[in-house]
């Protein structure tokens, strides 16, 4: 596809990217506009907030300050008057980055993947720019710089790995093409460990999920009491759902951590995990009613779940690495990509905390979410330990006999292949009786016939069947009988030879 048309696509896929974060944004606002001031208030003072709503959700820190009179009412003490909200809600991250990852792929597919990634990555930075432009707020204001940064990033990592994945996969005629060839060299350890890395981040994250899902289904009692506590009408319910739905994918992390282990916090100080949960004064946040105030210590076995995803993550990587080496597997590979997948799986589940964590109000709830190194040790040990178990574990071996080694499992009878007979044909002089000591290149070298040639092979091949040495040399007596009885008709006519009456062979 012609160069400039890909960076025609992806350019538009940055701007439907940016309108669609945006629409998602304003939205709610709008029905708040039309619905609680009548239509009376400035419909353009939406727009900054809808921005901050969208900034917030590419993770960019706001900046909040609020006047004497906004502070009085709220029943704020003076010192949180000012704050920092940086607690994303990830659900607009989450669509920029799919949305990004394909648009990514699909230039790769087109065979312009460096072209369509800077062109989407430099026309949403230029969009992100212009909104942190055009939404000046006196109440919440952001850092310009960060506000072009971060969500750039947002958009551009994940379209460069869509586009790498794909290449990688299809081919690029090109640098990535001569690096797959490379890594094919070694049995499968790239393939292996990016597969095994992959399969333990969404696994845990699949775990986080069904953490989450029944923290809901069985708090769903403790939410509604929220709810109602709250007094809300139908406006502010359907606002303060909506603005749950976008921190979904953060909760979904908060519960992974939880499942392996550290858990998170909400407010410096506090612990939620299922050794115990120690919590001061919670935001009157709906969705925080699930938080089990005294857990099971049956929530503990939560870590098993973080061990199986290790063991999934170790078996697909095997079986990437059997693909290339078949069934010899070395070990010195297999112990590489236990000890990628454990590191990778490791630098993921810190990554996902530290996008999950943040502050979302004054003082203490300045640190609020998963801590990533605490997080990032237990998945480490508890993914290895699954991992290990299936990478570094010796592969099953049946009684039958081996094409490769041509011996049978143990509690066979061990008889030697036709392939290990040909192997070792070099026969010594025990092998064959007294009498008949003639070598085999003996009987070739006196004049074998290329009939007797095939004779033999057929005759050697048919030795799978012998189980002992006695019917060995039976047979070997039967094969070089003729030669032995050409050797001695020349010995009587006349050719002088050693002791035995072996041939001259002058």
């Amino acid at each position: 596809m012609n160069r400039l048309l890909v960076a025609v696509l992806a350019a538009f896929d940055a701007v439907i990217a940016v309108a669609v974060g945006l629409a998602a944004a304003l939205a709610p606002l709008t029905l708040l506009w039309v619905f609680a001031f009548d239509g009376g208030a400035d419909w353009g003072s939406l727009w900054p907030a809808a921005a901050r709503v969208w900034q917030a959700g590419h993770l960019v820190p706001l900046d909040v300050r609020l006047d004497a009179e906004t502070v009085a009412s709220l029943g704020i003490p003076a010192e949180g008057a000012s704050f920092a909200f940086s607690l994303a809600p990830a659900a607009f991250a989450l669509f920029t980055a799919v949305f990004a990852a394909r648009s990514g792929g699909r230039a790769a597919h087109a065979g312009a993947w460096i072209t369509g990634v800077l062109a989407g990555t430099a026309s949403f930075a230029v969009l992100s720019a212009l909104i942190a432009v055009t939404s000046p707020h006196d109440v919440v204001s952001v850092d310009v710089g960060t506000a072009v940064l971060l969500p750039t990033l947002v958009f551009a990592v994940p379209s460069l790995g869509g586009a790498l994945a794909r290449a990688w996969r299809e081919g690029d005629d090109g640098l990535l093409d001569l690096l797959r060839d490379r890594a094919d060299v070694g049995g499968g350890i790239v393939e292996g460990a990016a597969r095994g890395i992959s399969t333990a981040v969404v696994a845990w994250i699949g775990l986080g999920a069904a953490v989450t899902a029944f923290g809901i289904a069985a708090g769903g009692s403790s939410i509604i009491a929220v709810f109602e506590a709250a007094h809300l009408d139908l406006l502010g319910l359907v606002i303060v759902s909506l603005g749950q739905l976008a921190y979904i994918p953060t909760l979904v992390v908060w519960g992974a951590a939880y499942a392996a282990g550290p858990g998170f916090a909400i407010g410096a100080g506090t612990a939620v995990s299922p050794g115990g949960t120690s919590l001061g004064v919670v935001p009157g946040i709906p969705v925080l009613g699930v938080i089990p105030e005294s857990p099971s210590a049956w929530l503990l076995l939560l870590a098993l779940g973080v061990v199986g995803v290790g063991a999934l993550a170790g078996w697909v990587a095997r079986a990437r690495m059997q693909e290339e080496t078949g069934e010899d597997e070395p070990f010195v590979p297999r112990l590489i990509v236990l000890g990628l997948v454990m590191a990778g799986a490791a630098g993921g589940a810190a990554l996902l905390s530290v996008l999950a964590s943040g502050a979302m109000g004054p003082e203490r709830l300045q640190q609020t979410g998963p801590s990533a190194g605490a997080v990032a040790l237990a998945v480490a040990i508890e993914v290895g330990i699954g991992a290990a178990a299936v990478l570094l574990a010796p592969l099953a071996t049946s009684s039958a006999p081996s094409a490769a080694t041509g011996w049978a499992g143990d509690d066979d009878e061990v008889l030697p292949s036709s392939a290990s007979v040909h192997d070792d044909r070099a026969l010594t002089a025990d092998s064959i009786p007294a009498a008949d000591e003639a070598p085999v290149e003996s009987a070739v070298s006196a004049g074998q016939t290329a009939a007797d040639t095939a004779d033999l092979t057929a005759d050697i091949t048919d030795t799978a069947d012998l189980t002992d040495t006695a019917d060995l040399s039976k047979l070997f007596g039967g094969i070089f009988a003729d030669d032995r009885a050409d050797g001695d008709a020349r010995a009587d006519e006349g050719d002088t030879g050693g002791p035995g009456g072996a041939p001259d062979r002058r």
